[in-house]
């Protein structure tokens, strides 16, 4: 019986395989690298706000505290976004006739919140408490950056899961006294490895990486 298929056939079906395998790993690192990118995280990225705000100027600038805003990041899930009317105790003074502070007036006016970009934001199915994490000694600079440094401010973290549970498996890398927790300037006077295992012994911390400490 005549041969149906060239010699050169088995060549060309031995390079498709290989191929193809190459191909699939391609695709694979393609879209971890696409994953992790900013594109994808947001990290690194500036959004457009209804008002250029500063937290650059106001926290290192001014002074002013984290908490002073943000009232509820210690008592609640939620850091809280300031109301209109907490601009405007120092506003109704201080630059009361800017033209770049008009929206802020215009919603204090008109009573309508200023609408934000919000740039921290996890997944609707991730549950995340601001409290909790601060009362363990997680600092805010530690998944926000330092804002003191920012003139307008991008989310300084992948906020990935990857990333959280190197914190959930390792807590004594991350862990401070809760009293330097909103202190930008914090150095620990300890290595960080010694200060960190004390504090998650005396802070009661576990090291909680089950599916549903996060996912409920």
């Amino acid at each position: 019986m005549a041969q149906i298929f060239k010699r050169s056939t088995n060549t060309l079906a031995k390079a498709t395989i290989y191929g193809g395998v190459f191909i699939v790993a391609f695709l694979v690192w393609t879209g971890t690298v696409l994953d992790r990118s900013s594109y994808n995280t947001g990290q690194g990225i500036v959004l457009e706000q209804p008002v250029p705000f500063s937290h650059d100027h106001h926290t290192a600038g001014m002074g002013i505290d984290c908490r002073y805003c943000h009232t509820s990041a210690e008592t609640s899930a939620y850091a809280g976004i300031p109301p209109t009317s907490t601009c405007m105790n120092c506003h109704t003074q201080i630059w009361a006739n800017a033209e770049i502070l008009e929206p802020v007036r215009a919603s204090f006016r008109e009573n309508e919140p200023i609408r934000w970009q919000r740039i921290h934001d996890l997944p609707d199915f991730v549950y995340f408490n601001h409290s909790i994490h601060l009362a363990r000694g997680v600092s805010c600079f530690t998944c926000h950056g330092n804002v003191t440094e920012m003139p307008l401010v991008y989310q300084d973290q992948s906020l990935q899961m990857e990333w959280c549970l190197d914190c959930h498996r390792n807590p004594e890398k991350y862990v401070r006294p809760r009293e330097e927790i909103f202190n930008a300037d914090y150095k620990p006077s300890e290595p960080q490895a010694v200060i960190g295992a004390r504090l998650v012994k005396e802070y009661g911390i576990e090291t909680l990486d089950s599916c549903s400490t996060c996912h409920r």
